[in-house]
């Protein structure tokens, strides 16, 4: 058995569900989105891209094209999750979970009244539980 440390202040949704905020469910799932996020390569890049283009006709071209369609699945899941937590809840998603924002900072840049976040965020988490299928 080995032990392993675990930042869990890494993410919000991970703080939350580390303090009992969250269940089990509703971290898979937001997990999943944030994983989707990233494999689909939505994050904002600071520098130019350096990764080689794939070769043309190499051994190493199927791996690229699998790699290539594995993040077009994640695009349209990460779209379709969005789209199925609703316009309202969508917002908190994508600040919190795919951005790693702060709740309080959330409802300020939503205009949103103090300590509400929280309450919506886990509504959100819960539709995204049914569509991953995890809750």
């Amino acid at each position: 058995m080995r032990h392993v440390t675990v930042n869990v202040a890494e993410s919000p949704i991970a703080w939350l569900a580390a303090r009992g905020m969250l269940t089990a469910a509703q971290l898979a799932a937001g997990e999943r989105l944030r994983a989707d996020y990233e494999r689909a390569g939505l994050s904002a890049r600071l520098t130019m891209r350096w990764d080689a283009a794939p070769p043309a006709k190499s051994r190493g071209g199927a791996r690229a094209a699998d790699a290539w369609l594995a993040r077009i699945d994640a695009h349209r899941r990460f779209h379709a999750a969005i789209d199925h937590a609703g316009p309202g809840l969508a917002d908190i998603c994508w600040r919190v979970i795919c951005a790693g924002e702060g709740i309080g900072g959330a409802e300020k840049a939503l205009g949103w009244p103090a300590r509400s976040g929280k309450l919506v965020l886990g509504l959100a988490l819960d539709r995204l539980a049914r569509f991953y299928g995890t809750g």
